[in-house]
């Protein structure tokens, strides 16, 4: 992850802050907002462990209850302030029960869910919270693995939008110490998997992007949604198609496709 020290920052859906904080003291941006998506008692309640305190005695802003889909959540957030604003390792909160799970599943499949949180982030993003003056960055760190490499986050996010890919780094975790990556909904880390951090700008030719890995797998001899090849005969190529992983990455892009069409 690129951080330089000019950039105004805010980071979303912390869930025990440990990312702001180590962001803060290990690497001085020119300022931080700090966000939680859950309320300050159950944050606190959930995280035994949290860097709340660490962020207040260093003058952070830390905003609770803020959700990055519901514009009447960001009235505590000065609007359109942020060079760069960063989402790490997103993903809907589990379910409650089975029910809950059939019911958000009836019209739109898992996928789809995830890939709407990370293009309603963007979204909003650029239209309320970056400065139209300033950077305009949109960081989302994600594991490259199952079901988030299944998102096809380097295509499928932009499409049909102003903004623009520029590319990716890698996430180191130990340039962050102290960094602890959540469990979603309890109060316990996940394996340190490798990450990318992928970012977005309104600027198609942003300075940043020479220093960004391009998007893989974009020669035609490759699937780009699948993150596959290149094939070096037409029968593998074939072959892959008709594999049953090309199959469903099929089906969760033409289901993506429906849905940008009628938001």
């Amino acid at each position: 992850m690129i951080i330089k020290k000019e950039w105004r920052i805010l980071t979303v859906g912390d869930g025990d802050l440990s990312f702001s904080s180590s962001l803060w003291k290990y690497h001085q941006p020119k300022s931080l907002t700090a966000s939680v998506y859950d309320s300050q008692t159950t944050m606190l309640n959930k995280y035994s462990e949290n860097s709340y305190h660490s962020l207040i005695e260093n003058k952070v802003a830390v905003h609770f209850n803020l959700d990055v889909t519901n514009k009447k959540s960001w009235s505590t957030l000065k609007k359109q302030s942020f060079d760069v604003v960063i989402f790490q390792f997103p993903l809907l909160p589990a379910f409650r029960s089975f029910e809950e799970y059939k019911n958000q599943g009836k019209q739109l499949s898992i996928n789809t869910l995830n890939r709407l949180l990370l293009r309603t982030f963007l979204k909003n993003a650029f239209q309320h919270f970056l400065d139209p003056n300033g950077e305009q960055l949109c960081f989302i760190t994600s594991k490259d693995v199952k079901p988030y490499r299944e998102w096809n986050i380097e295509n499928a996010l932009h499409q049909q939008s102003d903004f623009h890919y520029l590319g990716s780094s890698l996430f180191d975790i130990t340039h962050f110490p102290e960094y602890k990556v959540r469990n979603v909904d309890r109060d316990k880390h996940v394996r340190d998997t490798q990450g990318r951090t992928y970012v977005w700008s309104l600027q198609q030719t942003h300075s940043l992007k020479s220093e960004l890995t391009k998007a893989i797998f974009q020669h035609k001899n490759c699937c780009t949604a699948c993150r596959a090849g290149p094939f070096t005969t037409e029968l593998d190529r074939d072959e892959h198609h008709a594999s049953k992983k090309h199959q469903q990455m099929m089906q969760f892009e033409a289901l993506w496709l429906a849905k940008i069409k009628t938001i």
